[in-house]
Formats: C-alpha cells, sequence, structure tokens
C-alpha cells in the first residue's frame, strides 16, 4: 500500500485488493462500439435539407455530410437511405399511458403505447402524471415513472399536473423542477370537481411556473360551462354520444383559451395550450402570437386527421369510440382549418393525447354520455396524418414538417438540440422515411394491444386516394408516404429537462 499526502488530507491508494494470494481475473475485453452509417439520403432538419450520410457511434452522431467512409469497416452496420429522407424521430408531446381515469384504466401500457409510437416513426413521448385533489405531485411523479421505467420502448419525459393548489404544492414544482428534471406543468380549466383549478388557483400555478422558468400548460375549457350545458342536456333525455359535443360546444373552448391566454399574459408566463381542436380556440391563438405573446397552440393527429360528426352516428360505438375532450369539431372544414394554421406557425407542435378505451370499457357510458371514457388513439399514425394531410396535401413542405413533429417540442421543452434534430452530438434518433410508399393504416397493422384493434375502438385518422370502397373507423386505409427504418440510441430512458 502505498500513501500519498495532500496539502490538508491524505489519499489513500490501494495498489492491491485481492484476499488469499487469488491471481487476479484477466480484464474484460472492450465491448464493442455500436457503429451506423446511413448513406444516401436527404438529412432533413427543421431548416434546411442535405444530401448527405449520416454516421453514428454508441446512439450519437458523430458526422453528417457527403461520401463518408469511417473506418475501420469491420463492425459498421451500412442502411442505404437512396431516395430517402433521414429525419429527426418523431416527439409526441401528449399522451397518457397506462391512466386510471373515469373509472377504468386507458389500454395503452407503456409498453404497447410506446411500441405503437415507435412503429409509427416517434422516439420518444412525453407522458402526464395526474395526481388526485390533494395527492401529492411527487408522489404521482413517482408512480408514473415507476410504471414507465420497465416497460418503455423508446425515451420518455413526464409532465406534471397540478389539480390542486397550495403552498404545499408550490414548494413540490419546485422540487420537482430541480431534483426531478421536470419543466412542464398542466393545469385543467375543465373537469370539474376532478382536476379543475379555480381562476384565482390557476393565477398561482401560472405564477409559480413564471417563477421556476417552466412551461404552463393548460387543458383550456370553461368546466363550469360544461357542467350546466350537461344538465340540460340529460333534462332534454340526451344520453348518447352527440351529448358529449353538445355540452362541450366550441364556445366552452374558446373562452377558456382567452382567458388562460390573459392570465398569462398577466404574469408574463409563456403558455402552452394541449390539444386545439375547434376554430375559435385556435383564432384565439394565432391572434395573441400575432399580438406579441408567447404563446404555443397543440393541435393533435385526430384533430387534424378526422371530425366530429362521427358523434351522431347511428352506431352507438362508433360514436363512442371518437369521444375525447375537447371533443372533435362537429365542422368538417375543420381539419383543413387547424393543418393551415399549423403549416404557417400559427400553431407549433402536434400531439395525440393517445389515451385508449375499448369497446366495453367506452360501455360505461351507454345509457350516460358523461360516463364515457375520455380518450383516442393517435400515437402510431401521427407522423403520417401530418405527413398525408399537410405534405402531401401542399400545405407544408418537408422541413416544416420536421419542425411539428420534432424540433418544436424539442425547442420548447428543452430537449433541443440532443432531440428534435440531426447534427454532430445529438441523440441518434433516426427515423428513414420513404417519401413515396405508402401504408395502410388499420387493425391489420396495428402496434397497439390486441382489444384495441377490434372493430369501433380505434378511430380511422388517415385517407386521401378512393380506393373504390366505404371506409369506416375499423377499415384499413392508405396512408401516402411512410417510414423504412427507425434507429433508436442502445438504451432508452426517462429525460430530464432543464427549465
Amino acid at each position: 500500500m502505498m500513501m500519498a499526502q495532500g496539502n490538508s488530507c491524505r489519499k489513500i491508494v490501494f495498489m492491491w485488493s485481492f484476499d488469499y494470494g487469488q491471481t487476479p481475473p484477466p480484464p474484460e475485453p472492450p465491448m464493442p462500439k455500436q457503429r451506423l452509417l446511413i448513406k444516401g439520403g436527404r438529412v432533413v432538419n427543421d431548416d434546411q435539407s442535405v444530401e448527405a450520410d449520416v454516421y453514428v457511434e454508441e446512439g450519437v452522431v458523430q458526422e453528417v455530410g457527403p461520401n463518408l467512409n469511417p473506418k475501420p469497416p469491420s463492425g459498421l452496420t451500412v442502411l442505404d437511405a437512396t431516395n430517402k429522407l433521414v429525419i429527426p424521430g418523431g416527439i409526441d408531446t401528449h399522451t397518457h399511458f397506462q391512466f386510471p381515469f373515469m373509472g377504468t384504466t386507458s389500454k395503452d401500457d407503456f409498453y404497447t403505447g410506446t411500441k405503437a409510437a415507435v412503429a409509427g416513426g416517434t422516439t420518444m413521448i412525453i407522458d402526464f402524471a395526474i395526481p388526485q385533489k390533494g395527492c401529492s405531485l411527487i408522489e404521482a411523479f413517482n408512480k408514473w415513472k415507476g410504471w414507465a421505467d420497465p416497460k418503455v420502448c423508446c425515451d420518455y419525459a413526464l409532465h406534471v399536473a397540478v389539480t390542486w393548489w397550495s403552498d404545499k404544492v408550490k414548494e413540490e414544482m419546485k422540487s420537482l423542477v430541480q431534483d426531478k428534471g421536470v419543466n412542464s406543468f398542466k393545469m385543467f380549466m375543465a373537469y370539474k370537481d376532478l382536476y379543475m383549478l379555480s381562476d384565482d388557483e390557476l393565477y398561482g400555478a401560472l405564477s409559480c411556473c413564471k417563477e421556476l422558468g417552466t412551461i404552463a400548460q393548460v387543458h383550456a375549457e370553461n368546466g363550469e360551462l360544461i357542467a350546466q350545458n350537461t344538465k340540460k342536456l340529460l333534462a332534454m333525455g340526451i344520453t348518447g354520444p352527440e351529448g358529449h359535443a353538445l355540452s362541450h360546444n366550441e364556445d366552452v373552448e374558446a373562452e377558456a383559451t382567452h382567458r388562460a391566454i390573459t392570465i398569462a399574459n398577466t404574469i408574463n408566463c409563456p403558455l402552452y395550450v394541449v390539444h386545439v381542436m375547434s376554430k375559435s380556440s385556435a383564432r384565439m391563438i394565432t391572434n395573441a402570437r400575432n399580438e406579441g405573446k408567447v404563446v404555443y397552440g397543440e393541435p393533435i393527429a385526430a384533430g387534424l386527421g378526422t371530425d366530429g360528426t362521427n358523434y351522431w352516428n347511428e352506431d352507438w360505438a362508433h360514436a363512442a369510440a371518437h369521444v375525447m375532450s375537447p371533443p372533435l369539431s362537429p365542422d368538417p372544414s375543420t381539419p383543413d382549418f387547424l393543418m393551415n394554421l399549423l403549416a404557417n406557425d400559427d400553431l407549433s407542435v402536434v400531439g395525440t393525447d393517445n389515451c385508449t378505451f375499448d369497446t366495453c370499457q367506452k360501455a360505461l357510458g351507454k345509457d350516460d354520455f358523461t360516463k364515457i371514457p375520455n380518450g383516442l388513439n393517435g400515437v402510431e399514425d401521427r407522423m403520417s396524418v401530418v405527413w398525408e394531410k399537410g405534405v402531401y396535401s401542399g400545405k407544408m413542405d418537408e422541413n416544416r414538417f420536421v419542425a411539428v413533429t420534432s424540433t418544436n417540442a424539442a425547442k420548447i421543452f428543452n430537449l433541443y438540440p440532443k432531440k428534435g434534430r440531426i447534427a454532430v452530438g445529438s441523440d441518434a434518433d433516426i427515423v428513414i422515411w420513404d417519401p413515396e410508399a405508402t401504408r395502410y393504416v388499420g387493425e391489420v397493422v396495428s402496434f397497439h394491444p390486441a382489444p384495441l384493434q377490434e372493430k369501433y375502438t380505434s378511430i380511422h385518422l388517415c385517407s386521401n386516394k378512393p380506393l373504390g370502397r366505404d371506409y369506416g373507423v375499423f377499415s384499413t386505409e392508405l396512408c401516402v408516404n411512410y417510414l423504412q427504418v427507425i434507429y433508436l440510441t442502445p438504451t432508452v430512458v426517462y429525460i430530464s429537462r432543464d427549465p
């Protein structure tokens, strides 16, 4: 043993540590590096597209440029991306996997949900830890993380919901930011007596977000008006899924959106409005952004791919499959309207609000629309919907596609440039996207759990070229343009996000 004397303390360096004269074991050979070369594709980021190769080691991009030839060639996997787009993996900002809600639990857990995400080109999701009123935010975070860690197939992070307000909640928000890597909190203006905050509580929560430097998210619907509308409709004998759309009319979303923007602007707090579903709400966000207010709007795949006329379908199960809050707009021109705003940067990011329930679960509300579990699918088809409805239709280019499905989310939630970009030092969550290929969206190819592949439980989101037959929720549908290959980093982890 050799001892080294320092200025103020001694450092002891052990030159041996084997008892009983044993021969030390030979050192383990170094693990071979995981090396990948993607050749011949067009690398598409939000700001430019270039013909380039991409070289990856151990899940991190090492080089981007023409005619790369990394040495040694042994142990190198080469993927041919000729005539393909090489894009950053998608980020779904809004999922609810394994969510205990409305007397049941959403069907997608963190395994089936993230498996479906990866199958659709999404390589990171951000889910929500949602405590009950009066319960600890930190305990909710730990519970959701405990569910996710052993199951996820891709990187993930967690938003945390603020469902009540007190000094304890404020302290827990601070702890979550400092110790758990949370930089976004969600406040509900709906779900009266369950999650809804009063305006006074909302002001306190947004003020705390401002102090902590985090993103404040809101579910913008007027919960009091929804409750009053619901009483009237039930008294009139309206109990079917159409009652959900009527009670959550467009005005209640627009009013709450305007109120949230006003409160946030008073505090000077950036605001992120989740699942923007109606023209009126989207206009509120557009106007605020034109006035220089920091507001982000998040349409979802379902709102871009279908509409609320389905609530009046004669088949109850078909109609109930579409029930979510805020509801899909009954105006069939709304998806096109929202896509236009997404293309020109009035809306910023595409999520899904993926919260899936099978037919039996939806049937909890067969005699009362207020008891139909709210939620639908989208995490697997989000990228395809945006490409078809946005790029294939001519509304946006490939760079804007990358922005709204990946880069903008990475920037808003402080994941950029590790996520949302293909550049030296970025995580190698990479999708090779074939702009000429087609895929079918439907139960025969779904990566959701088997019960969700039954008739009526997964809503149809894609439709473009007529195939000579009628389409239903359960139909397989042609969707132009789809991914060929996904490359993920070697390990999938919870991603800590700084404010």
